[in-house]
Order: C-alpha cells, then sequence, then structure tokens
C-alpha cells in the first residue's frame, strides 16, 4: 500500500524538489521526516526509489502554508533531505527553494495574484526570517518565461526578485556570533559570520590551497576535508550551535581573490562537499563579510565604493550577485540584501509513498 500526496515539483534557483502544503503531511515531525525521507529516496547514494537526485541542491523539500499572522502571506519550512543517512535538517533557511514558495502559493490558490506584478511577504520558519518577494503575474497567472539568466541554471526565465528583511543573526542570533569579526580556531584565521547563513570563512592560501580548485578535486583531497571539518566542529560550538556533528550548518567557504571580474571567489562546502554553486544565502553571508573592515574576506576581496554595492560572489559555475546596502553613519551595518532568482513549475500531481513510511503512527492523509 502506498499513500498519495499532492505534490508540485519545481526548481527553485540553483535547487529543486516537491513542494507541499503542510496540511497535507502529518503533524509530528517524526512521521513528517520519515514521509520526507522515503519521498527523496534516502538514505541511498543514488535515491534511486525517490524524487532525490543524488546531490545535496536536489534534495530539499518545501513545505508551505497560508500564514495567519498579520502582514505576512505565506510560511515556508525548509527541509534538507540527507542522501546517505536516515535524517532531515530543517536547522537552516533555503534562499534558492524560496525563490520558488511565491509561485507555488500562487499556482494553489494559497494567495492571489495582485496585477501584472506579485509581492509576497514570505517567513522561513527554520529562522524566522522575512522577505518579499516580488514574482511576474500578467493576467493573473505565474509567468515563468523571460530574460533573466542566473548561473547554474541553462537558458533564461522570469526574474523574481528578492528583498530580505532580517538576516542578520538567522540561525546564530547575532552577526558575528563570537564577537569578533575575526577568530583563530585551530590554528587557522577564520570569520565566524551569521547574515541569513552560519558561515566560516577561511582564506584559501591558509590552508595551503588557491582557492581556484575545481568541485571534483576539492571533493576528492581527503585532507583538506578532514581539516575543515576539525574547524567546523569547533567554530560551530563557538558561534552557539552546540555539537554540530550532525547539522548542516555551519556552512564552510574558502575565498580566494577574484579572477573572473567578480568581487571574491569562493568555494563552498555544504557542509562536507565541494558545491558547483554557492547557495543564496550563503553568498549574501560571504558579501556581507567583503564589507566588514579585518574579516578574512575583506582580505581578498575586490569592493566597489559607495553604500548600495553590489557584490559579485564567485563560485564553481559562475558567479551570483548581491546587492547590499549599508548604514551611511555605520559602513560595516547592512541595513538590506537583496538579489535576483527564477523559478519554475515542473511538475504537479501526487508524490506516492510506501505507507510503511508512517511506522506506528496513526495518521493517514485526509480523503479528498
Amino acid at each position: 500500500m502506498q499513500i498519495a500526496l499532492p505534490c508540485l515539483f519545481m526548481r527553485g534557483g540553483t535547487s529543486r524538489g516537491p513542494f507541499l502544503f503542510e496540511g497535507h503531511l502529518p503533524p509530528d515531525m517524526e512521521t513528517r521526516d520519515r514521509i520526507l525521507l522515503a519521498a527523496m529516496g534516502s538514505p541511498d547514494a543514488r535515491q534511486i526509489d525517490g524524487l532525490g537526485g543524488a546531490d545535496p541542491l536536489t534534495s530539499k523539500v518545501a513545505i508551505v502554508n497560508r500564514s495567519t499572522r498579520p502582514g505576512i502571506d505565506l510560511e515556508f519550512l525548509f527541509a534538507q533531505v540527507l542522501i546517505n543517512e536516515a535524517r532531515v535538517d530543517t536547522t537552516p533557511n533555503c534562499g534558492n527553494m524560496l525563490a520558488a514558495v511565491g509561485p507555488f502559493g500562487l499556482e494553489t490558490g494559497l494567495v492571489q495574484a495582485r496585477g501584472a506584478e506579485s509581492t509576497l511577504r514570505i517567513l522561513t520558519r527554520n529562522t524566522g526570517m522575512l522577505c518579499d518577494a516580488t514574482i511576474q503575474t500578467p493576467g493573473g497567472q505565474v509567468r515563468y518565461d523571460g530574460d533573466a539568466r542566473i548561473d547554474g541554471v541553462p537558458g533564461t526565465a522570469a526574474p523574481i526578485k528578492i528583498n530580505f528583511l532580517d538576516t542578520a543573526g538567522s540561525v546564530c542570533g547575532s552577526l558575528l556570533p563570537t564577537g569578533h569579526v575575526a577568530d583563530v580556531v585551530d590554528g587557522v584565521r577564520v570569520t565566524c559570520i551569521d547574515n541569513g547563513m552560519p558561515v566560516v570563512i577561511i582564506a584559501a592560501a591558509d590552508l595551503d590551497r588557491t582557492g581556484y580548485e575545481s568541485r571534483d578535486q576539492l571533493n576528492a583531497d581527503a585532507e583538506l576535508k578532514s581539516r575543515l571539518e576539525q574547524v567546523r566542529l569547533l567554530a560551530g560550538a563557538a558561534m552557539g550551535l552546540g555539537d554540530v556533528t550532525r547539522k548542516v550548518v555551519p556552512k564552510m567557504c574558502l575565498v580566494a581573490p577574484p579572477r573572473a571580474g567578480g568581487c571574491i571567489c569562493t568555494r563552498t562546502f555544504i557542509p562536507h562537499d565541494c558545491h558547483a554553486a554557492v547557495g543564496v544565502l550563503g553568498a549574501v553571508t560571504v558579501a556581507t563579510a567583503c564589507m566588514l573592515a579585518g574579516s578574512v574576506a575583506a582580505a581578498v576581496a575586490v569592493v566597489p565604493p559607495g553604500n548600495v554595492k553590489v557584490i559579485s560572489v564567485e563560485h564553481p559555475s559562475g558567479e551570483f550577485s548581491v546587492e547590499l546596502e549599508a548604514d551611511p553613519k555605520s559602513p560595516q551595518t547592512i541595513t538590506r540584501a537583496a538579489l535576483l532568482r527564477t523559478a519554475r513549475l515542473i511538475m504537479r500531481g501526487e508524490l506516492y509513498v510506501p505507507e510503511q513510511a508512517l511506522g506506528t503512527s496513526s495518521w493517514r492523509p485526509a480523503a479528498r
């Protein structure tokens, strides 16, 4: 026997996964996570028996609901489904999947279009972060075709503009959770920062790497990955995250001077594998670090002048531009972060999960 869950399969930014209505899932977390693991085919390196794409960027789930809070349209819970472990992590945000939350709400009738453009306020329940997402809705329908291009996704699509309202300290409670713009952790100089995503920034040169290695080269570098994990465990505790052994945060980011016309070059580990692209909120956080005098990032970055800066973050498959606005009276205080993403509806239908995923739970999906 199998259970059927209404599902939209969507791409958000450089990620993709099933989007589910919260009311179609069991309320208890343990049963919900078993369903998500079965849905994605975890644990299995190929995720062959589910929707997962055998990559952390394609092993993600979005759980969405209409909000009852004043001034908020939609609420979004992001779930990172691990591939080789029977574990679901809802600690961090995901700015890529966030890009498709507004289109999901419009496609499913959770919210209605508001003219040629619809700006929706979205709460990410993982951390309480708010953003305004502006979606193209000519004739009351979500538009997916357009001229916007983002690295890591072929072709072009309609732009989705995301304006983050309160990213500082999203998980750790403060922008600089250790209280310092730079620390020495396990003998290496780091910047521990959280402006939407907890990230530990390290100069690649301090680990005898260039920072320009390919993703595959870094993933094959067992010595480097072991060293990064040692630092990550210590830095995670220093950032107030406790024992991060089984958490996907903090992310680890090697930085180097830009070499493709951007502001900084990055290689990001999420948390143990180097990724082909930097994450949305990871890019916001690294870009913020570029603006903090004395940080590891600032030491190698080329930052444009002015209070409003477009920081181009280079990564293995291209670049990611973040617009940051600083307080004129306090240039190291970031007052706004904005960026552009795209999204697309790929499939609408029912997601089937083996009934044994429910375990001993008496929950069953409501009849439709």
